[in-house]
């Protein structure tokens, strides 16, 4: 299916603007599909301000921020673009996008990342309320990204179109954090910069498989595989060996530095489809795991075994910043330039399987650095 051209520019709130919300902002004002109408905020200080400000832009976009929630589903827009901090408030959350689809208001979100496969984590009476609530408001919703998202979803599956065997199909970040600016994330979630015996939010049984168990079970129903039940989650954690600076917190030697895990689907007990993340505060550290290529900061690599074997580094990096800020990006621009395609799908929880193809139609620009208008 061809990607999808609406007839007039769809009117779109992006909401929240912290560190993927403000290039939601960005994208959204340089895409000729899309109007942005309205900005929401958490923050009271940031209450008034200009969108374009708070997504430094360097102009103002004409749009003030407002922390005023009715406000904006009054404005009865299109889609929202939600990108507000999930991670730990993922049933809070939940009912916000519940809030919004049973407006009638498409929504594009970078997370909870549950919801980019929710079957098999969510209870099966959990999922059919989301769908009810989209089917009233007539609207679709769609949460995707880069991880869980392209580089392990859409990446993946159209690389599994030239295998004539599939033995494990594995897809894998391995990136240095110690940039990534994520206080919550980092220190509350994985625990780095924490003893050894102080387990981060991930670490306990279950949690993985509720955030990347979406990965793995997506993939394997696009190969019409039914894998054991339940997943199984390895990990292993790894103090840092000195002190380490990180913009998130800087970590001490003995705490925690460095992490791999794996989110395995097995079928009959053998690996079938292997979601895997390594994850260092210390680029120096741990040759034994896996590392990105040569003089690149971070990857996503995506590794088929069976015939033939493939293998794809998909590496990025922003224009003035590292892995870590094209991540925020990525993330950001998955969700934009997917909004023709889910506004115009039928109402229901749109999963990456669903989507046609999705391009960024509209953003080549003449002048280096300047997208869109």
């Amino acid at each position: 299916m061809s990607q999808v051209i609406p007839e007039k520019p769809l009117r779109v709130v992006v909401w929240s603007t912290g560190t993927i919300g403000r290039h939601a902002i960005a994208g959204v004002d340089a895409h000729p599909d899309l109007e942005l109408v309205g900005v929401w905020v958490s923050n009271p200080a940031k209450d008034g301000k200009d969108a374009g400000e708070l997504a430094e832009l360097g102009h103002e976009l004409g749009i003030p921020a407002t922390t005023d929630r009715d406000a904006l589903i009054a404005l009865a827009p299109d889609a929202i673009v939600h990108t507000a901090m999930a991670d730990d408030r993922v049933f809070e959350c939940i009912e916000d996008l519940i809030g919004f689809v049973e407006a009638g208001i498409n929504v594009t979100s970078s997370g909870p990342v549950l919801l980019q496969w929710p079957d098999g984590i969510l209870p099966p009476e959990f999922i059919d309320r989301i769908e009810q609530a989209c089917r009233r408001g007539g609207a679709s919703l769609h949460v995707n990204g880069i991880d869980p998202g392209f580089a392990n979803d859409v990446l993946p599956l159209v690389m599994t179109s030239l295998s004539q065997r599939i033995d494990e199909v594995r897809v894998m970040e391995v990136c240095d954090y110690s940039t990534y600016y994520q206080p919550v994330v980092m220190g509350e979630m994985f625990g780095f910069g924490k003893p050894m015996d102080e387990l981060g939010m991930l670490w306990h049984p279950g949690i993985l498989t509720m955030a990347w168990g979406s990965v793995v079970r997506q993939i394997a129903a696009a190969l019409d595989v039914t894998l054991d039940e339940p997943l199984t989650e390895e990990v292993d954690r790894r103090p840092a060996a000195r002190d380490t600076a990180s913009v998130s917190g800087d970590i001490a030697a003995g705490t925690l530095g460095a992490v791999r895990f794996q989110v395995i689907g097995k079928v009959d007990g053998v690996p079938r489809v292997v979601l895997e993340h390594v994850t260092r505060t210390d680029a120096s550290e741990h040759d034994d795991w896996e590392r990105p290529p040569a003089g690149t900061d971070g990857c996503y690599r995506v590794r088929i075994t069976g015939e033939p074997m493939m293998q794809v580094d998909f590496v990025h990096s922003g224009e003035h910043g590292d892995h870590n800020v094209s991540g925020m990006i990525t993330t950001a621009q998955r969700i934009v330039n997917a909004l023709p395609a889910v506004v115009a799908a039928e109402p229901g929880i749109v999963r990456a399987v669903d989507l046609p193809l999705v391009t960024g139609r509209g953003l080549v620009t003449g002048t280096p650095g300047q997208a869109g208008r």
